[in-house]
């Protein structure tokens, strides 16, 4: 199955503050909030959403196909991610710009607080899907993750046109889309990925029903933090699936994305729905208790005695031939 993955390339910075930052708001002063925080640590890591889930499947050993627009700072993260298996020869380099750049502080609680500056990001919506399918032989799945609001209109209408089946990712790009937008990127998709709060901002932003987004797509997965995830089909029971077991909590980042990396690889080896749940939340606990977004590693034997502990002998059974993960550095 070859899934194109779209979306966002960036470089994150990840400060760790000794506290909590509702300490620092004072109610009835939050109209006028000026904090700064003094941060423990400081991590600079590769990420970007789309980099972080091609890097996922790509560990699982897949081969996804990179959509993104990269900077001119791009050689070292474009080794990174081939040496994991990640397809890059169709991303974008920009000439003038550097890779995007993400801010985030987390505090004790793991709440975060996090700036984004797009750099080469902004070139994006001069991709042009039709060739980059062309050229691979036909794409199967197009996930459109947070990128410029625009490259993100663009892949969804040509995935329309071009009869690609696309999964809807619209994440953090949620807060600078309006309505109409965000109906544009959703309709038609097979698959709706969002947490709660997203999906919550969706319904507000849209002014449709909960049932009318549903009625828009073809399955919706709901990340529920914590309570593990909602799967959501036509004519279907729903599904929820637990979070695998954790051992600590270091870093939050890059959770969602390392659980859409396990879920979209359970796709393609066509396993159900809920067994890609479970493996995009196996792979989502590896990035939880590991510091960055493509950091986390494991082999073949932990992972399946783990997801074995959290999903019992027989749901281990049915994924072992399928997990043989690139074990580099």
């Amino acid at each position: 199955m070859k899934i194109g993955v779209a979306g966002s390339i960036g470089r994150d910075h990840l400060m760790t503050f000794p506290g909590e930052f509702t300490d620092s708001l004072v109610e009835g002063s939050l109209a006028k909030v000026s904090l700064s925080f003094l941060v423990d640590t400081l991590e600079i890591r590769r990420g970007g959403v789309a980099g972080n889930i091609a890097f996922g499947m790509g560990v699982l050993g897949l081969n996804p196909i990179l959509i993104a627009a990269v900077g001119k700072d791009w050689a070292d993260y474009d080794a990174w991610l081939t040496r994991h298996g990640v397809v890059t020869t169709h991303a974008q380099v920009s000439t003038s710009l550097h890779t995007a750049t993400f801010m985030v502080t987390t505090d004790n609680s793991l709440n975060q607080i996090a700036s984004f500056f797009p750099g080469a990001m902004s070139e994006a919506r001069e991709i042009e899907l039709a060739p980059i399918s062309t050229s691979v032989g036909g794409l199967d799945l197009l996930v459109i993750s947070p990128d410029d609001p625009a490259a993100m209109l663009r892949h969804s209408q040509a995935a329309r046109d071009l009869a690609i089946p696309f999964a809807a990712d619209p994440s953090q790009q949620l807060a600078r889309m309006d309505g109409e937008d965000i109906k544009n990127l959703v309709r038609g998709a097979k698959y709706l990925l969002m947490n709660e709060y997203e999906l919550a901002l969706t319904l507000q932003k849209t002014g449709w029903s909960d049932q009318e987004l549903f009625d828009e797509v073809e399955v919706r997965v709901v990340t529920l933090g914590s309570h593990g995830a909602r799967i959501e089909e036509h004519g279907k029971p729903t599904i929820k699936v637990q979070c695998a077991v954790e051992r600590t909590k270091i870093d939050p980042t890059g959770v969602g994305d390392a659980f859409r990396s396990g879920f979209l690889a359970g796709i393609s080896w066509g396993f159900s729905h809920e067994r890609s749940a479970q493996l995009g939340s196996m792979l989502a606990t590896y990035c939880l208790e590991t510091v960055g977004t493509q950091e986390y590693r494991f082999d073949e034997s932990d992972f399946m005695a783990r997801f074995s502990e959290s999903y019992g002998a027989q749901a281990a059974a049915e994924i072992a031939s399928k997990i043989k993960p690139r074990l580099v550095g």
